[in-house]
């Protein structure tokens, strides 16, 4: 599978979730998609996701482009109620990646500024999803969430 096969599958796996287009601030991130629902263990919640591919990323591009999205949510929702958790997913697709871009993603600290951002990796020739482990111990319905979103729109 190439990156543009993968764009067009998880295009596909947004559409079936129910996921609708950021037409206002997204700072260059394309397209950038969004969901509201109430999470039984987690309240109201805002769920923003992005695909990023990019040919020669370093792990510190990860988190600088995750904390940019960061920077999306926050302007997104900028009229959240004090209950309202926005959760934001930017997926990077790439070829073959480096054992240390995997784990700058998932060490990543993911919640920052009432807004929890979960940088995923894709392996487009391996078609495995990299993401962030559930915790032993607190926020885990946070982290089980990011579980379940990221098996719904990133694995194909």
């Amino acid at each position: 599978m190439d990156a543009i096969q993968y764009r067009n599958e998880v295009v596909a796996n947004r559409r079936q979730h129910g996921f609708d287009a950021v037409d206002e601030y997204t700072n260059d991130f394309d397209p950038v998609r969004v969901r509201r629902e109430v999470d039984d263990s987690i309240g109201e919640v805002e769920i923003f996701a992005t695909l990023v591919e990019q040919s020669a990323l370093e792990p510190d591009d990860v988190s600088a482009i995750a904390d940019e999205f960061r920077t999306v949510l926050v302007e997104q929702v900028e009229d959240w109620q004090e209950a309202t958790t926005p959760i934001g997913y930017v997926t990077f697709a790439v070829a073959d990646p480096d054992p240390s871009l995997v784990e700058a993603a998932r060490s990543y600290t993911v919640a920052r500024r009432r807004t929890n951002v979960f940088p995923i990796v894709f392996d487009v020739e391996t078609e495995t999803l990299h993401r962030h482990e559930i915790p032993r111990l607190k926020g885990r319905g946070i982290y089980r969430r990011q579980t379940e979103d990221a098996a719904g729109l990133f694995e194909v």
